[in-house]
């Protein structure tokens, strides 16, 4: 039923007798409409058999109308009314509830109740039943738990507001029910509670209550300016302007619970999902983060992506020459200039029949691709890879990849806390001269020590950047250590273990659009044996959305170590591996494995899918590349706006971190393909299944 004036007006003449000013009576009705889902669960309890005819949902909202009708003293904006005609209409309009909340609409969820913002906000679960409870007859209904409690509100207007907190309950399993989450304890009769999330809840708790939309603020916040937990949490309070601010954990708690509900809801997991009872927020991340992957992960929602930038029709040998192109008869597909490409062409030519240059278990040159009568033309994509250096510190042990106990000036994991004793130069083995010291009492590991702090010491993040840049404009010479001998070990060469080791790089993988798909970490190099082994998880379960192509800087060793390790590998029957358009430059034109199977554009004709011929406007026909191989760059170079944060994270808030940043650049991608309307459309499809 949608209400009208006409119905508001019946109202406030049946129950708000003259005495009650405008003002007043409108505060009411708002009050009144606010506390309707309490009567829902009210309702729903009363149709279980056994239940009392006055439940304590109805109690409450007695008591709140009851408040809203209270004296001048507790409202001194409104007028004064009679000397107790509060309670007498309070208890007048308990009694028509029902009738009341379907002519104000409130029974409709159609239509918007609010006329004005409420004085009193009601936080409950929108859930009527317990779900985890079963029962033969129905699921029980939900009974109010205690008394509700007074509680502060961040509403979606930015403002402090009061609001009262009731927690729902089920009789039989006593399960607890909060409008953000429910509580329950395991069937298998362990001790302790367990909760899971509630995914569309409107209010989330992370120390204060606050609305959705101040989470949805700071992702935005995150998205566009790069912003952390801290700078979010002091422009929040700036903006809000009043007493309590926003601290710094409160902020983090709120992201957390965000995005852990982006990530699992993505992800497929809520049905699955639960961490233990009133956990903090770093439980919440670290469950978030075991169960949708820890030092790496697929992007929810990749593997079915597909864009005309990324996917193209599978093209042919035939294809190039109906366009008109000149294919050449070198082999190698041709030989590209510059970098240290210092080798001849004729040098290079000479040494492509050399068997001795492809490793065994692969073909000397890729197959020429021919169209078979009577089957689908198919399609192709491309996936691009790149290592960035962003790392976070782990274990100052070189062997030991674990994270660390302490990141603010702590150096190892709880597995080997007790070299904290230990004199931090490797080899040595003694105990450490006093309390707090990094060294042991010779003289010279000593001295060595003090040296390296007075060059170390004030390293910071942004110093180390600053220096790189001003050496990079100025063509200088490389930084080094400057560090003494010790025992006949050159300064740069000595093991130590006086400060936290980081990760080597952030690996990540993203389709030829820019869209990510997975990513990784390497911890001691970016070599093969690592990448392989991203890859290999990222579709360990989508082996069937394997992409055509992976473009990536080192793709020949890549190719070789895939080929030595396997030679039936499923990447050499899937995938062919290629260098990227910019790296390949400075690949050396003797690496015969590069230039016959790694090159991102041959002119032979042995890959058309990476070429095309195109005519500008003038009429010239042109060589085009067909997939774009620096899309990794691009994605990195959005990353840089993060290295800072991530850089000071420990492993857990690192690796939720990444995955929320894949997250919002796909967000990102997405967008901008529905913007240009460059999904894939039915004539696509319809070149890819068609039949001759």
């Amino acid at each position: 039923m949608i209400p009208t004036v006409g119905h508001l007006i019946l109202i406030l003449q049946l129950y708000f007798i003259e005495q009650f000013s405008l003002q007043r009576s409108l505060y009411i009705i708002t009050v009144l409409t606010a506390t309707y889902p309490l009567f829902r669960l009210h309702l729903n309890q009363r149709r279980a058999p056994r239940q009392p005819m006055e439940t304590a949902w109805l109690r409450s909202i007695a008591t709140v109308l009851g408040n809203a009708f209270a004296n001048e003293n507790e409202h001194p904006h409104f007028p004064p009314d009679e000397e107790g005609l509060g309670p007498q209409l309070s208890q007048r309009v308990c009694a028509d509830l029902e009738q009341l909340y379907h002519l104000l609409g409130a029974d409709d969820p159609s239509q918007s109740t609010e006329l004005f913002p409420p004085p009193h906000i009601i936080l409950c679960t929108t859930r009527l039943h317990c779900i985890h409870c079963p029962a033969e007859d129905g699921p029980p209904p939900l009974s109010r738990h205690e008394k509700p409690q007074q509680v502060k509100l961040l509403n979606s207007d930015f403002r402090w507001v009061k609001a009262q907190l009731f927690v729902a309950y089920c009789i039989k399993c006593r399960a607890e029910y909060y409008p953000d989450r429910f509580t329950y304890k395991l069937e298998d009769g362990s001790y302790g509670r367990v909760q899971s999330l509630e995914y569309d809840a409107c209010y989330l708790r992370h120390g204060i209550w606050v609305h959705r939309r101040i989470a949805m603020t700071q992702e935005n916040a995150i998205l566009r300016f790069k912003s952390g937990w801290s700078n979010f949490a002091e422009w929040l309070s700036d903006t809000i302007g009043a007493l309590p601010r926003i601290t710094t954990r409160q902020s983090q708690r709120l992201y957390f619970e965000h995005f852990a509900r982006r990530l699992i809801t993505l992800h497929g997991l809520e049905a699955t999902f639960t961490i233990p009872a009133h956990s903090s927020s770093q439980v919440l991340a670290e469950s978030v983060r075991n169960i949708i992957g820890r030092d790496g992960g697929v992007v929810a929602g990749s593997m079915d992506h597909g864009c005309i930038n990324c996917t193209h029709i599978k093209r042919y040998t035939s294809d190039l020459i109906a366009e008109g192109a000149v294919l050449n008869g070198d082999e190698t597909g041709g030989v590209v200039d510059g970098g240290d490409n210092s080798n001849t062409e004729s040098e290079a030519t000479g040494l492509a029949t050399d068997p001795s240059q492809i490793p065994p278990g692969l073909v000397a040159k890729p197959t020429q691709q021919i169209r078979r009568a009577g089957t689908g033309q198919g399609y192709t994509r491309m996936a691009v890879m790149d290592g960035k250096s962003i790392s976070h510190r782990i274990c100052a042990l070189s062997t030991c990849k674990g994270a660390l106990v302490n990141y603010k000036n702590g150096r190892f994991c709880r597995d080997h806390l007790e070299m904290r004793n230990i004199c931090g130069i490797i080899p040595c083995g003694r105990q450490i001269h006093s309390e707090g010291a990094l060294t042991c009492a010779d003289p010279f590991h000593k001295d060595w020590h003090t040296k390296y702090l007075n060059r170390f010491s004030r390293l910071s993040f942004p110093g180390v950047q600053r220096v790189v840049r001003q050496q990079k404009h100025s063509r200088g010479p490389t930084p080094h250590s400057e560090l003494p001998d010790l025992s006949g070990t050159s300064g740069d060469q000595v093991v130590h273990t006086f400060r936290a080791r980081t990760t080597y790089c952030l690996q990540t993988v993203q389709w030829s659009c820019g869209c990510p798909i997975g990513w990784g970490k390497c911890y001691n190099s970016e070599s093969s044996s690592q990448v392989l082994a991203i890859i290999d998880r990222i579709w360990e379960f989508n082996p069937d959305s394997k992409p055509s192509f992976i473009a990536y800087d080192d793709a020949c060793n890549l190719l070789r170590h895939v080929v030595t390790q396997d030679p039936d590998s499923p990447w050499l029957k899937s995938t062919k591996f290629i260098v990227d358009a910019w790296h390949y430059i400075g690949h050396r034109a003797t690496n015969i494995l590069c230039r016959i199977w790694c090159n991102p554009a041959p002119t032979n004709g042995s890959q058309p899918d990476l070429i095309a011929i195109r005519t500008d406007d003038n009429g010239q026909q042109h060589t085009t590349r067909t997939f774009n191989t620096e899309t990794a760059e691009q994605l990195n170079a959005w990353l840089n706006g993060y290295e800072a944060q991530l850089r000071q994270m420990s492993d857990t808030n690192y690796d939720f971190f990444v995955h929320v940043l894949m997250l919002l650049y796909k967000q990102l991608v997405d967008k901008r393909v529905a913007k240009n309307a460059q999904y894939l459309s039915e004539e696509f499809w319809e070149k890819v299944v068609d039949l001759e």
